[in-house]
């Protein structure tokens, strides 16, 4: 096949960056150029300060730490049995983060005036090694002066909401969960009222508590206030439970039964033996639905039937076979802590992908005529125009739940109505609910919507609603892994991503041109703002358009560096 030997001239710079100088990446991994290590005079109660130059408290040591970092969240080995990969997320480094963490808390301003403490929950998923860095996360709490509320299991949405549902309130959360990755790992995912921290905010206090790392090694003291700890366990999950049934109540609004509106429909949910099961017994039943036939409610953090991930094609292929072998209306998948779901309609299509961000978009845009659409740059042509048949807008935006979310809540600030957020990995957000990515939420929009249809009388489940997107006739995702250490993996990541990015730019490749991803506020491959307040960079990405010589599009590749693994992902 001919390819042209220029790019296509019809392309152009997305509209809100027209008269606005192109701003240069902001640097990825900004360090500061020393740190403070604090360490307790255990006599006297008094507390020292010892500052030391980076250099000197860093080090090796403290890059333990930073490597910690995965964009928003902290992530890392916990157990043993990844071949190459040694455990990293030791008690230890989970106890100074959560010291830092409380520490950067008190800095912000978050205790209330007249309140002693800050209060802090924390949740954690099934994992093996959960109960034990709880343990440490809660004394690290404990130290940095705040009273602890220990949730037990739960997910991470519920987390966020605890800062927000009334009898809780709390300042702050943390929950602990690697979400679909194996279980030898663990992490941490951290919220105030505000929502989740971003990549800079994790990583300040990931720099804090590198160095003190290094000072308990060197075995320079506690620090932090040398406050009793303060752990009182709570049942958050039953009030988020009691939210979630009020809301499909309310909106339902059901004629007949209004306390039990899903009376006569039957949801399978399969829970990966995550944290999803709450979802069966204390929404969907309560609510009169049949669940009969649901899998893998019991949570096992050894997640010995598939991984909990609505991209799993074993998690989708089991849950549609027991809705059509149930004759069910819905199957709902859930990742391990719950902020990202699919489902599969009543004829057994797995709605997951370009599929649920349409579903949803469709759902939405019934509501909010117009409204802008959030999503990552993988999403594909055909979202696109489905979204504007409708008379929506689509943002195409830098891969990461993080980044979307963050994008969706700047466009609202800048008076662009946007209400819906979502990567095509199954995390989703919708301004209506906290900018908050629940997938126990989307599902409880989709069940809505689902009692709604039936009660107006409409054929067809809710796969119904995305008859018409038109889908890529073929589409890959490879991952490509960066050798040698670990601890140069994302600058070599970075180095690579560049290097694919100049190849096109001086015209290596025929009929290739990067993709300025449309009127967002955003080009050079969806990876710079142009506009005042520009989102940090927490992985570098970009996106290419590739044409035959006629100017006809074939495709696009999307090419990142993984915040989540030492590999380069390449969406084709």
């Amino acid at each position: 096949m001919a390819t042209i030997t220029t790019p296509p001239a019809t392309l152009q710079p997305c509209e809100h960056a027209r008269g606005r100088a192109l701003r240069s990446p902001p640097r990825a991994w900004r360090r500061r150029h020393c740190q403070a290590i604090r360490a307790a005079a255990t006599g006297s109660g008094r507390q020292q300060q010892l500052e030391t130059p980076l250099a000197a408290a860093g080090g090796e040591a403290g890059d333990v730490i930073r490597r910690l970092q995965n964009g928003p969240d902290v992530r890392g080995v916990a157990l043993e049995g990844e071949k190459g990969r040694p455990v990293d997320l030791t008690p230890l480094a989970v106890e100074v983060i959560g010291e830092s963490f409380g520490e950067w808390l008190r800095e912000k301003g978050s205790e209330e005036e007249g309140q002693p403490q800050l209060r802090v929950s924390v949740g954690r998923d099934p994992r093996l090694s959960g109960s034990r860095l709880s343990a440490v996360l809660f004394a690290g709490l404990a130290r940095a002066g705040c009273a602890v509320f220990d949730m037990g299991l739960a997910t991470t949405p519920a987390c966020f909401m605890s800062t927000i549902l009334p009898r809780f309130d709390y300042d702050a959360s943390i929950m602990m969960t690697a979400s679909h990755l194996p279980y030898t790992r663990n992490g941490l995912k951290f919220f105030t009222k505000r929502g989740g921290l971003t990549s800079a905010e994790v990583e300040a206090i990931c720099d804090r508590a590198a160095g003190k790392y290094v000072a308990r090694k060197m075995g320079l003291g506690g620090g932090g206030l040398g406050m009793p700890p303060v752990v009182m366990r709570v049942d958050l999950m039953s009030a988020y439970a009691q939210h979630l049934r009020d809301i499909i109540k309310e909106r339902v609004a059901h004629p007949t039964h209004y306390d039990t509106p899903l009376k006569g429909f039957k949801v399978i949910v399969n829970a990966g033996n995550g944290c999803g099961g709450f979802f069966t017994w204390d929404v969907l039943e309560k609510l009169g639905a049949d669940t009969t036939g649901s899998l893998h409610l019991e949570p096992d953090g050894m997640f010995p039937n598939h991984m909990p991930n609505p991209e799993d094609a074993t998690a989708m292929s089991l849950t549609r076979g027991a809705v059509l072998s149930h004759g069910a209306d819905l199957g709902v998948v859930f990742d391990t802590d719950v902020d990202r779901s699919g489902v599969v309609d009543d004829a057994g299509a797995a709605i997951n992908g370009d599929r649920l961000i349409a579903l949803i978009s469709a759902i939405v845009l019934g509501e909010h005529p117009g409204t802008t659409v959030v999503t990552d740059a993988r999403a594909g042509d055909g979202l696109t125009r489905f979204i504007e048949a409708r008379g929506g807008k689509h943002c195409l935006y830098r891969v990461g739940y993080r980044n979307v979310i963050d994008k969706g809540a700047q466009l609202n600030a800048d008076g662009v109505e946007t209400h819906v957020m979502m990567e095509t990995t199954g995390h989703g957000a919708l301004k209506e609910n906290y900018f908050l990515d629940d997938g126990a939420y989307m599902v409880v929009k989709i069940i809505i919507e689902m009692v709604r249809m039936r009660l107006a009388g409409l054929e067809g489940g809710v796969g119904s609603l995305i008859k018409d997107l038109e889908e890529p006739a073929e589409s890959v995702l490879f991952r490509m892994d960066i050798v040698g250490e670990p601890k140069n993996a994302k600058q070599r990541g970075v180095q690579a991503v560049e290097a694919f990015k100049n190849y096109i730019e001086e015209g290596k490749l025929n009929g290739w041109v990067l993709d300025d991803c449309g009127d967002c506020s955003v080009d050079q491959g969806c990876l710079v703002d142009n506009n005042d307040h520009p989102i940090d960079v927490d992985a570098y990405m970009y996106r290419a358009k590739f044409y035959d010589e006629s100017l006809r599009r074939l495709g696009w590749v999307h090419i990142r560096q993984s915040v989540h693994n030492p590999n380069i992902a390449l969406n084709m």
